[in-house]
Order: structure tokens, then sequence, then C-alpha cells
């Protein structure tokens, strides 16, 4: 292929539902504008920033206050960070005011929520939940799919009640965790189909793109078309385990691949990677279900699918279906910040989404997306924010994946890389037209 990238697949991109066009309407009309209106000359605490400087500020006071810091989250609506602070720790609360960052008074910190889930983790790694701090309820979240019933449910219940009181909350979820396969544009590989995420560049200099790990059980080579001739190969995978990404490499060196990701007849310029921020809004594209809109509920959380414990990733409470894996998950300003990995429900009900962080899967790789900048203050749209002193570019190296992972159901291609993820997979006979062409596979969403 010869000074391209992977072609758009007009049907699979359409946005055809409530959920979708929602939230078209707020990221098109918006895509280079900055978050925030914060005026340079305003000086008075809690400052007003942007979703990405936030994550850069809570990073810098995490590291400031040790053992006082017990997460932090954002409130998009007033655009200001929140900082958990234990109870007592007064001269650590006056370091987060002066930094320009809200304080709120908790009892469990973050080494004791910590602990908490290396007990789930010892005692309750069932397949079908999942756990992650939630820093606005200052507890431990555990979902529990609709597998986990009998002992196993007895078992979960018993666990999170032995962490004592105020310390967990224990829901159930009416879908199945699994993994899904889509991003924006449609791969396919072994009769599977999954989405791109973000074209990147390769350690090398060679043009790639990264997709979820466990789309890689698939097969090695992918094509942009069903039944097509390969057009990239699989260098790099890695599910389970700590992680759930991929690098495909294009076999033709002299593919363009542009970092962007299409919406739907429009795109959004993609300029780099970043870290993701408890209640910030993200956009996540895939080639199923097209665009939807949700927040991050938790970041770091663990997720046991079928196929194995998967940790380190972004759990939220966007929509995905069969065919959506690996698909991008971004911001209104063009930051990367995940790869659809799994999760449950669908884009009628809802459910929840779990995403790979794409710093991780960049740094793990060794590959750069966008102007290959580090932080999220140089984000589309020129947006720096006040407290851009403290919100570092600490997130080197994102880049745009190349979502990929739609897997044939229950295909058991995993060979070494990515476990069982194959069975998450859309069918690759689907045309991926619409927002739930995915479920005639009998598959729940994957991300």
């Amino acid at each position: 292929m010869s000074h391209k990238r992977i072609p758009k697949r007009k049907a699979a991109i359409a946005v055809g539902g409530v959920v979708a066009l929602g939230a078209a309407a707020i990221l098109l009309p918006n895509a280079n504008a900055s978050q925030d209106g914060a005026s340079d000359g305003v000086a008075a605490a809690p400052k007003t920033l942007k979703a990405g400087d936030a994550s850069d500020l809570a990073t810098r006071l995490a590291g400031t206050l040790g053992d006082a810091y017990a997460g932090a989250w954002y409130d998009g609506e007033d655009k200001r960070l929140v900082v958990n602070v234990v109870r007592g720790e007064n001269t650590m609360a006056l370091k987060v005011r002066s930094a320009g960052a809200e304080v709120r008074w908790v009892d469990n910190s973050m080494a004791e929520l910590q602990a908490g889930a290396g007990t789930l983790e010892s005692e309750a790694t069932i397949p079908g939940t999942s756990w992650a701090v939630d820093p606005r309820t200052n507890k431990i979240l555990v979902t529990a799919d609709s597998t986990v019933t009998g002992d196993k449910w007895d078992q979960l219940e018993s666990t999170v009640e032995s962490l004592g009181s105020g310390m967990a909350t224990l829901k159930k979820s009416a879908g199945t965790f699994r993994t899904f396969a889509s991003g924006g544009d449609a791969i396919f590989a072994g009769g599977a189909r999954c989405s791109l995420g973000f074209n990147v560049t390769a350690g090398d200099g060679s043009p790639a793109f990264l997709t979820a790990g466990h789309c890689a059980a698939a097969g090695d080579e992918w094509s942009d078309q069903q039944g097509g001739r390969p057009i990239a190969t699989v260098d790099q995978a890695l599910f389970p385990g700590a992680g759930d990404f991929a690098l495909v490499t294009y076999d033709d060196p002299a593919t363009e691949a542009p970092s962007e990701v299409n919406v739907g007849g429009q795109t959004v310029p993609i300029v780099q990677a970043a870290e993701a921020a408890v209640g910030q809004q993200v956009f996540r594209m895939g080639s199923t279900t097209g665009l939807a809109d949700g927040q991050v509920l938790g970041l770091n959380a663990t997720v046991n699918y079928p196929e194995g414990t998967v940790t380190g990733l972004i759990q939220t409470d966007v929509c995905a279906e069969p065919g959506d894996s690996g698909g991008s998950l971004f911001t209104q300003d063009g930051l990367a910040i995940g790869l659809t990995s799994g999760g449950s429900g669908d884009c009628t009900v809802g459910g929840e989404t779990f995403f790979q962080p794409v710093t991780t899967a960049l740094e793990a790789v060794g590959a750069t997306l966008g102007d290959g900048g580090a932080g999220a203050g140089g984000q589309a749209g020129g947006q720096e924010q006040e407290a851009g002193q403290e919100a570092g570019d600490g997130q080197a190296g994102a880049e745009d994946q190349a979502g990929a992972e739609d897997q044939a159901g229950g295909q058991d291609a995993g060979a070494g890389q990515a476990g069982a993820g194959g069975q998450d997979m859309q069918d690759g006979t689907g045309t991926g037209s619409g927002r739930h062409s995915g479920q005639d596979s009998g598959l729940s969403r994957t991300h």
C-alpha cells in the first residue's frame, strides 16, 4: 500500500444513535476550543483548570503530599481539581490550596485503599469482577458482572465486608465482562474485526498504530478490508497481564498515518497522549457504535476477564459493543487517553467500559504519538492553563493508537499474545455498519 492510511469505513463510523449524536453535538463544534474560561490574571484558589492540566497537577501533589494524599478527581462543571487529604493533615492541605486545588477531608488514606485492593486481589480474583479506587467516595468500587453468583458471589461479598465499613462498595452489573474489538476505523484479521485506536510512530521511525492487545489473538496480519490484502503486522502485544495493547506496524514504510480520529465525516486532530483524570469528560470512537461520550470513573482498575486478569486500566461509564475493541478514547481538545479493552453492557442500556491508558502503552512499546510532546498542556487549541506550572509535561510519548480489536467470537487464536481475548471480538462477517452491528455475534461489549 503506497502513501495511504487505513481508509475510513463510512458504514462503520456512521453515528446512528442518540448517545452518539449527543456526543457529536458536544464534540465537533468545539474540537479545537479551550475547555476552560479562566483568565490569566486570576490568582484565587481553587484555579480553573483543563482536565489534562488537572491530571498533571494531581500527579505532582500526590508526590508532594505523601501519605496525606488520598486521591483526586476533576470537577468538570466547575473545572477544578479536588484533592482528598487525610483528616488532620493541615499543613498538607495548605499546600493543596496554594497549588490551586480544592481540599476535601477524608478518612481513608491511599495506602489503606491500595491495601484493600491487594486483599481483593489475593482473596477474590474471580472472573467477572473488577475494582478501582473511587476518589469521589473515598472507597474502593467493586463490581461483579452477571456471571458472579452462588459461592463466587458469597466469596466476593465476604471479602468486601472483611475490609471494614467505609472501605468499599459492591455493585452488580447486568452484563458480562468481555473484551471488545474496535476503535475508529475497522481492521480485520483471521475473520475478526477490531478498531484502530491511534496512529503512532514506532521506535525505529516507521508508521504504526495502537490497538487492543486481545485483538492480536486473531492473527499477526491485519487488513483495512474484510478478506483484503494485509497492510500491517503485529509487532508487540500484551494481554492479559499488566495491560491490553498492541503495536501494529504498517507494511509500507511510506504509509501516511495522520494523527487524528475520524468521528463520522469529520476528524479530530490528536496532538499528544495524556493521563486520564477521574471526572473527566471523554469520547470514544468505535467501528461498531461510532461516537459515544461519558466520564472517567476510576484509574488503575483491575478487571478479571474470562481470559485472565488485566491491571492498570481506566474505568468509565462510556458505552461500547463488540467490534469497538482497540478503539480510541480521547478528549475534546485532541488528547489521546485510552484504547478500548472490555466491559459489560451495550449502547442501549449502558454499562462499564475499561480502557488501556495510551501513555502506558506508548512507553511499553517505545512509540510516540502526535507531535511527540509529553504533557497535556500543549493540547489542540493552544490551551495553557493558569496552573500550567503545576501541570507538567509528564505524559511523554502519548501517541495515536490504532485500535484494532473485534475478534471472531470464540476463536482460540490467542497464541501467546492475547490470552482468550479473541472470544470477545466482533465476528468478522459483519459489516460493522450501524451502532449495534456487533450484537449478532452474541458477544458482550469488550473494550
